[in-house]
């Protein structure tokens, strides 16, 4: 079966869909994206994914192209072209299409949608989280507010390919200080020496993961203490165990950071937990 997108409010063949070639999306990165994961074809954390993406578009200033529900339909119908059971479905909402030239268009420009799924069986990210996974640390080059999920993804992009390149799965980025701010396409972890779970806050211009803050409310239902502060590679070479979360990855257990063995070099028992916790409840609460 071939795949389907949507594109400005049509469905289109996978192939064959396209925007105009002034997009802004496509001539400035002017745009934001969500995605969210499919859990026997339901959505995975609506909401906060929706909640997200709504605040994007106001620090954008880029119009809300559609309701929540319209939204909503969009995105199932979406899935439901595609036959996707696990897997994930994409959104990008960009400035729309106008003249080439760095100022907002005019006023009423339609902001363009497009909205793509596929499948992803869940069966190969578990095998990879019984495993653990290598990260390697990469200079955090981005802009200042990393906080919109926004698709000027440059940096990421290179830093991810640099992992690739090394045999890792995930690049952290380090800024000017030494401290870990986030990974290429995730949020990062630790269980310090001390037994204390560690991410990085919010408030530093990191983005506010959906997963994150997911996996942040069964901490406190677990009674795990949680300290939302920064910490460096060093510590990282120290720490229990190391994971990292997203939409797509979940809970993924790290192993090792540069070469360097984290904990005994296995998935801890926290982030394998966690992880367990976490898949059970997105299942559960998909709409």
């Amino acid at each position: 079966m071939s795949r389907v997108a949507y594109v400005n409010g049509t469905y289109q063949p996978h192939g064959q869909a396209t925007v105009h070639v002034e997009d802004r999306g496509f001539q400035f990165a002017d745009g934001v994206y969500e995605v969210w994961s499919v859990f026997d074809g339901r959505l995975a954390d609506f909401d906060g994914h929706l909640t997200r993406l709504h605040r994007s578009l106001d620090e954008l200033r880029i119009p809300i192209p559609m309701t929540r529900q319209a939204m909503e339909r969009v995105l199932k119908e979406t899935v439901r072209r595609n036959r996707v059971n696990e897997g994930l479905v994409y959104l990008q909402v960009t400035r729309g299409t106008a003249r080439r030239d760095h100022p907002f268009p005019a006023e009423g420009t339609p902001p363009s949608v497009v909205v793509t799924a596929r499948s992803m069986p869940l069966s190969k990210g578990n095998a990879s989280a019984e495993k653990g996974v290598a990260v390697v640390t990469h200079p955090d080059i981005r802009w200042g507010r990393c906080d919109i999920k926004t698709v000027g993804l440059l940096p990421n992009v290179l830093a991810k390919q640099a992992a690739k390149e090394m045999g890792a799965a995930e690049a952290w980025m380090v800024d000017e200080m030494g401290l870990v701010t986030e990974g290429s396409s995730t949020n990062a972890w630790i269980v310090d020496e001390n037994g204390k779970l560690r991410t990085r806050d919010t408030q530093s211009n990191i983005l506010r993961g959906i997963t994150r803050a997911a996996v942040m409310k069964l901490i406190e239902a677990e009674g795990l203490e949680l300290d939302e502060r920064a910490f460096s590679v060093e510590e990282v070479k120290r720490a229990r165990e190391a994971f990292y979360t997203s939409a797509t990855g979940f809970i993924m257990p790290a192993v090792s950071i540069d070469g360097a063995r984290i904990g005994d070099g296995k998935p801890g028992p926290i982030a394998t937990k966690l992880r367990t916790l976490y898949l059970d409840q997105a299942r559960d609460e998909a709409i």
